[in-house]
């Protein structure tokens, strides 16, 4: 799964250049004097960015390094035009955002299935010269030109499209939830980082109804400053309309991780405070001790709640305790009519900084270009020590 989870391609594109205008007299046995009847030349083809509903990653487009358009053909005499380019279309899931890979400023963002965006326009054909003759120039022998082809190097990031997103540090139980309120599989393991890739499943609610949630992987303080997986999922968050913070409860300061999760979440981009948030404290069937050894007393959802100014819930997984009550929660939030739909504005990208999936793991790889998330099976994770999820 992870190694068809592609969601950061960098691509190089060039429209097609106009065809040049022909410049030709007709003669013939009996008209001497024909005049000019050179046709205009071809447009070239463009680049065009469109949705497609049913893809979910950018892997079709995981060795496309570069995408041309074809050039437009050539005006003929007796204003013949020229072929017009084939246009290039670049098929992506809904919730691609196509960046500028040298500057990293936004171009646009593709939210609906079938939406179109011309990426780079193919070059106008030139003129013929039929088109210049006049009353004291019936003989012109100039013709213009076509228009010069268009070059762009493109980013795309996909950013997946869920109501619901899933924010915590590695193994805080997102998994876990994410396998039992929906029919979707994902990693569990005792050890942080099992899941590398953003995981979708529907959830049920109350007969009919339905909403997405997606379990992003997990995020730890310094994320937004690259540490662990750096910004490579913090994109992800964007495109969620509530935002559920899980918390274990055998964490030792609840309400200081959580600030460290929403901190994180403001350096990488202020917007996303403007959106809902949910805090469930999870593994709540796990006893908590002090540091006598005395059973520690749960913590206070009432007051939690008036000091963070947010609905809180206490949950497990795997006994079932609170889930419903969370479902409320949640499909409330949705329901409000603020939270229907979701615009933040996306900062530009740092096309310099290169990412964990671009960096060469050999010299003989120095040489390629490498541009998607292709994760190292050999990952080590003791540098991430200390920072909290192994205590």
């Amino acid at each position: 799964m992870a190694a068809n989870f592609i969601d950061y391609v960098k691509i190089y594109c060039r429209s097609g250049k106009g065809g040049a205008g022909c410049m030709h007299l007709h003669r013939a046995k009996y008209v001497p004097k024909g005049g000019p009847d050179g046709g205009d030349g071809g447009k070239g083809g463009s680049i065009i960015v469109r949705g497609n509903r049913n893809l979910w990653t950018l892997l079709h487009l995981k060795y496309l390094k570069h995408i041309m358009a074809t050039d437009g053909g050539s005006g003929g005499e007796s204003r013949s035009f020229g072929k017009d380019g084939e246009n290039k279309i670049i098929e992506v899931p809904c919730g691609t955002v196509v960046y500028d890979g040298d500057t990293g400023e936004w171009i646009t963002e593709i939210k609906e299935d079938k939406q179109e965006f011309i990426l780079l326009k193919g070059g106008r054909g030139g003129l013929g010269n039929w088109h210049f003759r006049t009353a004291t120039n019936q003989t012109p022998r100039y013709a213009q030109p076509g228009e010069p082809a268009l070059e762009k190097n493109i980013i795309l990031q996909l950013k997946v499209l869920a109501d619901v997103g899933l924010v915590g540090f590695p193994n805080a139980g997102k998994s876990t939830l994410l396998s039992v309120v929906s029919a979707a599989k994902p990693e569990i393991a005792d050890y942080p980082f099992t899941t590398l890739t953003p995981q979708l499943g529907i959830v049920r609610y109350r007969g009919e109804q339905s909403f997405c949630m997606a379990d992003i992987p997990g995020i730890i303080e310094g994320a937004s400053e690259g540490k662990g997986l750096g910004l490579r999922f913090l994109r992800h968050i964007e495109r969620n309309a509530v935002l559920l913070f899980m918390v274990p409860q055998c964490t030792a300061d609840i309400v200081d991780e959580y600030n460290i999760l929403l901190h994180e979440l403001e350096q990488y981009n202020p917007e996303l405070l403007s959106k809902a948030r949910i805090l469930a404290i999870s593994k709540c069937d796990i006893p908590v001790f002090d540091e006598e050894g005395n059973p520690a007393p749960e913590p206070d959802v009432a007051a939690l709640s008036d000091q963070l100014g947010i609905p809180v819930v206490r949950i497990c997984a795997l006994s079932g305790m609170g889930i419903d009550a969370l479902k409320d929660l949640l499909w409330a939030e949705l329901s409000k009519e603020q939270n229907q739909v979701i615009e933040i504005s996306h900062a530009p990208i740092d096309p310099g900084v290169v990412s964990e999936q671009e960096t060469p793991h050999s010299e003989e790889d120095e040489q390629e270009t490498i541009y998607l998330n292709e994760v190292d099976e050999d990952w080590d994770l003791s540098k991430y020590k200390g920072i909290g999820w192994d205590e």
